[in-house]
């Protein structure tokens, strides 16, 4: 197949998403036509073989190897290239796009929009899932109505803040109390979260979250508790089926960014599977009882349904070791590097998960396009309605 793989994107997650997307370029490579298209920071589409090529990014050499695209909704089932008045416009035909950008204007719902408004298939959660999995307060929303245990938290509105930071910080202290992690309610990758255990700590965490969002949220700390996390497949009509358990290994208190993407494994994976969330340090399976595993994963399992997930997420929980009890922290329906590393350890390949997501993003492309989206109700009948309106 011809599958277009985008990434990059006007995201705090950018690079995150250049190294997920090539990853999964040098495995779908072996079977198909890959044609990478990279979104600038600006916003700008490119596509061409040389992107294909981390070193541009290193180099910032995009814009000499690239020529812009754009996605052109009305369904063209591709791309149309940019042309001149030399050379009039070209169009890239697509089977398939996977999407590979992390973050805002890319997993929250708008990239899939546009897809779909483009008749474009693609992989990954459609467009509602993928607003409530990027939107944190509504995620937990969603989890408590379906049941699921959440971590405790107080919502925040910049706004608010604004106003008075004092009694906002007298609501975070009363509703979750210290330890207290604060964080945006849209970004991802641990980008503009911090640690508070006193009030001016607090408003310090509160002044680095607002730089991201304007809508903030406030989680208990679970002093105690380990993270441990899986991953949940399906869609397209497959059933949903979940991936072994891991723990990450943070290097402080709770995982940074640091933690997530630039420490070092100590070699114990291939070069072109060293970086992006692969190279977290963790242990697969994770050291937990095994009814405490099942209980994350049906966990796992239910929240991927009450979403209303596609294609691959991971799954995030807390563990309380003493006590077995489990909390869903989010539901992530891009996960860094597809988490293929979690896939592998179930007995699936990158190549098999890669496959997987192209089929379902392809099956569920095929169920939207049976349904009815016009409606000819007669209403404009001239008959019925003349220049008055009626």
């Amino acid at each position: 197949m011809r599958v277009g793989v985008v990434f990059g994107g006007r995201s705090v997650e950018h690079d995150v998403s250049i190294v997920t997307a090539h990853q999964a370029m040098a495995v779908l490579a072996e079977g198909h036509d890959v044609v990478p298209i990279y979104v600038t920071r600006e916003g700008t589409w490119l596509t061409g073989p040389g992107l294909n090529d981390l070193d541009v990014y290193r180099t910032k050499r995009w814009d000499e190897v690239g020529d812009e695209v754009r996605v052109v909704p009305g369904g063209t089932g591709g791309l149309v290239a940019a042309g001149s008045r030399l050379r009039g416009s070209r169009h890239v035909p697509l089977d398939v796009v996977l999407c590979s950008i992390h973050g805002t204007y890319g997993e929250d719902g708008t990239l899939q929009g546009l897809l779909e408004m483009a008749g474009l298939p693609y992989t990954g959660s459609g467009v509602a899932a993928s607003a409530v999995g990027m939107d944190k307060r509504l995620m937990n929303d969603v989890f408590r109505a379906a049941g699921l245990p959440t971590v405790p938290n107080v919502e925040v509105a910049v706004d608010d803040l604004d106003r008075d930071a004092d009694a906002i910080a007298g609501l975070i202290e009363d509703g979750v109390g210290y330890p207290v992690f604060v964080k945006p309610v849209h970004a991802g990758s641990s980008v503009g979260i911090a640690k508070a255990t006193d009030r001016e700590e607090l408003h310090a965490a509160l002044d680095v979250a607002r730089r991201y969002d304007d809508r903030l949220l406030a989680e208990k700390g679970m002093t105690g508790c380990i993270e441990v996390n899986c991953s949940v497949l399906g869609g397209g009509g497959r059933p949903a089926r979940v991936s072994v358990c891991e723990q990450p290994v943070a290097w402080e208190e709770f995982l940074s960014f640091d933690d997530k993407y630039l420490r070092s494994r100590k070699g114990r994976d291939a070069p072109s599977k060293s970086a992006g969330m692969a190279s977290l340090d963790r242990k697969i399976p994770a050291p937990i009882p095994d009814e405490v595993t099942k209980q994350v994963q049906d966990n796992a399992l239910a929240a991927f349904r009450a979403v209303g997930a596609s294609g691959v997420a991971r799954v995030d929980s807390f563990v309380d070791e003493e006590t077995g009890e489990t909390w869903l922290m989010e539901i992530n329906t891009m996960p860094g590097s597809f988490a293929f590393y979690l896939w592998e350890a179930t007995g699936m390949s990158f190549a098999g998960l890669m496959e997987e997501l192209l089929a379902i993003g392809i099956a569920e492309h095929a169920r939207r396009g049976e349904l009815l989206f016009t409606f000819d109700s007669g209403m404009l009948d001239k008959q019925r309605w003349g220049k008055s309106g009626g």
